[in-house]
């Protein structure tokens, strides 16, 4: 049998893979329901395996209708190409998944030397 944990895990993994797309949404409490488990169960998970030592960040929303976002800190098509990215790769793909406000896109593009962005 499996351990629960990465039955959590390798369920969040196929749905960034499903979509091809290089963020994904969840809602606590639903996925709990579908897989069984505890809400705290999936926070775990998303704390321990998805966290940017592995490549993720994680935004979390409580209350009514909150969700949990996952999303992958480098692009997906340069995990592909074993490509490592440049700087502005990494600013233009944090911005385009919210990671990062056109503000502080503007200031790190500038502070890079990049202010073509």
């Amino acid at each position: 049998m499996r351990n629960l944990a990465d039955a959590i895990e390798n369920f969040i993994i196929r749905q960034l893979l499903e979509d091809r797309e290089d963020a994904v949404l969840v809602q606590r409490n639903e996925l709990a329901d579908k897989l069984s488990c505890a809400p705290s169960q999936i926070s775990y998970v998303l704390s321990t395996r998805f966290n940017p030592e592995r490549g993720f960040m994680v935004e979390s929303r409580r209350g009514s209708g909150g969700f949990v976002r996952i999303v992958r800190v480098m692009p997906h098509e340069l995990q592909e190409e074993n490509c490592e990215p440049t700087v502005h790769d990494l600013i233009e793909h944090w911005a385009a998944n919210r990671l990062i406000s056109r503000r502080e896109k503007i200031t790190v593009a500038v502070y890079d030397g990049n202010s073509g962005c």
